[in-house]
């Protein structure tokens, strides 16, 4: 059990009474993050049906989880064992037969089939076909989407949360610096990922890594263009830049960083281009206090950007905690102009500046973390670009 019983009951009761709030009795999350956080299950699981069921008045959540994974639930989870509930190996791509026939069955049995049930539409994992075996087998339900509730309750951390961050970005800080030191040019752009892989996952002396739920990131030449590239067998040449997105992780919770070098002496505008985008950045930085808005800092930022005419149209952050592939965004605040959400101690985020100019572009990020008078970077590394 990662955190204490105590914990796990506190982040109960917020969801409970959001769920009163929202008018939800029963709710249904197959987000893997939220079912980690509210039950502690972790497996790599999730690309099957799996969820959190919580009642309005329960004391402990439901964890719904195939036949293969029961064991995993017995051994992760804080929940007593009739509260780990397992559906049959016969809904496993039987297909028209699926694991939400079990879940509409445990409905019912539990007479729970005319309730308000809120589903999160939104979630990776959360197919059409699950959200119509639902419909289909429980006409009498009320089905709402309940509009990121659990993320919502997620959003402010715990202290003991915060220590798993700040873990995870030490982890961070040695994978960069592993990165930093293996990129040059001839080297092939997997060999370096592999050393990368291998800090992240070796940690430190006192405390090991995980795999991240997104795998490092390494746009290289023209790639530095575009977003979300990853490595090839393709070797590192003199004169191109590489961006490094990476994030250490530990015990599912992560603090990612992306970093720049430039192999040789880099051109003017790239130069620039850095020195602008870490200018923006600090400016965003400097308003990261509780009491402002995630749109107080995107103004901040972009007020920087119009300085120096660069355009920049996606957002520039968003909150981040638990993660599970395909991503480690909590898909509630974005650091983006007209977003009012009010920024609150032991809220983090990760505010990354993706600068894309044509065929080349340049990036740095912090993750960073609301305090009761200002904030903290979680990750302690120059943002300068390297050059080597």
């Amino acid at each position: 059990m990662l955190f204490a019983k105590e914990e796990y009951q506190k982040r109960l009761k917020k969801v409970q009474k959001s769920m009163q709030e929202k008018g939800i009795d029963l709710l249904i999350s197959q987000d893997t993050n939220n079912i980690n956080y509210l039950t502690g299950y972790d497996a790599w699981s999730f690309y099957y049906a799996q969820c959190a069921i919580v009642h309005i008045n329960s004391e402990e959540p439901l964890c719904f989880v195939r036949a293969q994974d029961a064991g995993g639930a017995y051994i992760k989870t804080y929940l007593k064992k009739e509260n780990i509930i397992i559906y049959d190996e016969k809904y496993i791509h039987t297909w028209p037969l699926h694991p939400y026939d079990a879940l509409v069955h445990l409905i019912k049995k539990n007479k729970w089939d005319k309730l308000n049930i809120g589903v999160e539409m939104d979630a990776h994992y959360f197919t059409a076909y699950c959200y119509e075996k639902l419909k289909q087998g429980l006409p009498n339900a009320s089905i709402i989407d309940s509009d990121r509730l659990v993320n919502w309750v997620r959003f402010v951390k715990s202290d003991a949360e915060i220590d798993f961050m700040k873990k995870a970005a030490v982890i961070s800080e040695n994978a960069m610096r592993t990165a930093m030191e293996i990129i040059n040019p001839g080297i092939r752009q997997c060999d370096a990922v592999a050393e990368i892989q291998k800090s992240l996952f070796k940690g430190t002396s006192e405390y090991g890594g995980e795999y991240a739920s997104i795998t490092t990131l390494l746009p290289t030449g023209k790639g530095t263009s575009a977003s979300h590239l990853t490595a090839s067998d393709d070797k590192f040449k003199k004169g191109e830049a590489t961006v490094v997105e990476l994030s250490g992780t530990y015990k599912r919770y992560h603090a990612p960083m992306a970093r720049t070098v430039n192999l040789g002496k880099p051109e003017k505008k790239k130069i620039d281009a850095m020195n602008a985008t870490n200018e923006a950045l600090e400016a965003g930085i400097a308003a990261s206090k509780p009491g402002n808005t995630a749109n107080d800092v995107a103004q901040n930022f972009w007020n920087v950007l119009d300085k120096y005419n660069i355009k920049k149209e996606s957002r520039t952050g968003y909150s981040i905690g638990i993660g599970y592939p395909p991503d480690w965004g909590e898909h509630t605040l974005n650091i983006s102009k007209g977003d009012m959400t009010i920024l609150k101690p032991n809220v983090c985020y990760h505010m990354i500046a993706v600068m894309q100019f044509g065929d080349w572009g340049v990036e740095a990020s912090e993750s960073i973390r609301i305090t009761e008078d200002g904030n903290e970077l979680l990750c302690n590394f120059s943002r300068d670009l390297n050059v080597k």
